[in-house]
């Protein structure tokens, strides 16, 4: 199947988002109603989501086994553990896991697949009733007291963390089920712009129907703590945005702004990488993630480390066919076909 480069495109819009919320969590920006504080608050938890979905689309459209996926979700295990010794809201210890999942949906129908993301959203919310969601963090300073404890990194990954596995790997089964259409019909394109736009109005009612403030938190749409309502709203911004990047893609190529988006794209684990161990190290050796930057300064920074992602990644591909990365783990977990 030909690749679709507009999911590339869309990967790379993904992680531009993820590094406008993760630059302001590090540099610890001081919270406020301004439009850039606005901005990067409106796309807490929905450009990881659509970095997710976007995941599960690729498994959709593969014909990945499940001891790949599994050495993938090791590989990516490792990786994230490493990568949360410098910065604890890393997202692929989680992806890990929900590959873990994934695994297990290899084989399902598209029906099997929506049945397992209502079980996940389901088990989820019986979660919230049982546990405690609050216990471990402070949410001042947004520090997990026992995260490195076996009982805490456990509460941690499947319930309570950044992206716990319940209900975020939810959304890697929403992108294997949408990958199992023809994402290239515009009929398809449609029907998820469609179906984007009504979850994402849907999902904003309940939240304003309900009194109590704790119900209203859990119903609302925010990422923390991740209701049902959130999945619902996350994956419709997901299936708007990619909908509409698979639509709109014949006029950006013809724009000649196809490889800008697509290069980082393909190599987004690297620049994931990248972004935490150069973006935040910069600021961190320049003194910078003490709360003294701006929201505004913040976003301005985000952007200018996301065009130099986008000009290493046309420069890198002139030479390279995958990212880093992306080559060390297909050497990893693919060996034969390295």
């Amino acid at each position: 199947m030909k690749r679709l480069e507009a999911l590339d495109a869309a990967r790379f819009l993904a992680f531009c988002g993820m590094v406008l919320v993760n630059f302001r969590i590090a540099a610890e920006v001081a919270p406020g109603t301004d439009w850039a504080n606005t901005l990067i608050t409106a796309l807490e938890g929905r450009a990881a989501a659509l970095f997710v979905v976007l995941a599960g689309i690729g498994v959709g459209l593969s014909r990945v086994t499940a001891g790949v996926l599994l050495r993938r979700a090791a590989f990516l295990f490792v990786l994230g553990l490493f990568n949360m010794m410098i910065f604890e809201a890393d997202i692929l210890h989680f992806y890990a896991l929900y590959f873990v999942v994934a695994a297990a949906f290899l084989t399902a129908s598209p029906r099997g697949l929506w049945l397992g993301v209502i079980a996940v959203v389901a088990l989820a919310v019986l979660a919230n009733l049982v546990f405690d969601y609050d216990r471990g963090w402070d949410w001042t300073t947004l520090t997990y007291a026992d995260l490195w404890t076996l009982p805490g990194f456990l509460r941690n990954t499947l319930f309570n963390g950044w992206h716990p596995v319940l209900p975020w790997a939810a959304f890697l089964l929403i992108g294997m089920a949408i990958g199992r259409s023809q994402l290239e019909t515009t009929c398809m394109q449609h029907r998820l712009i469609m179906w984007g736009f009504g979850a994402v109005v849907l999902a904003i009612f309940p939240q304003v129907l309900a009194s109590d403030p704790n119900l209203v938190a859990y119903l609302g749409t925010k990422s923390i703590p991740p209701g049902p309502f959130y999945i619902l709203a996350g994956a419709g911004t997901s299936c708007l945005v990619i909908g509409l990047m698979l639509k709109l893609w014949p006029r950006i190529e013809k724009l000649r702004l196809g490889p800008v988006l697509t290069a980082p794209g393909r190599q987004a684990l690297t620049l994931y990488m990248a972004h935490i161990l150069i973006g935040m190290g910069v600021l961190e050796e320049a003194g910078l993630l003490d709360g003294s930057l701006t929201a505004p300064q913040i976003i301005a920074y985000a952007l200018v480390f996301c065009a130099a992602s986008s000009v290493y990644s046309l420069l890198w591909f002139r030479r390279f066919k995958r990212g880093p990365l992306e080559a060390l783990m297909r050497r990893m977990t693919e060996p034969r076909r390295a």
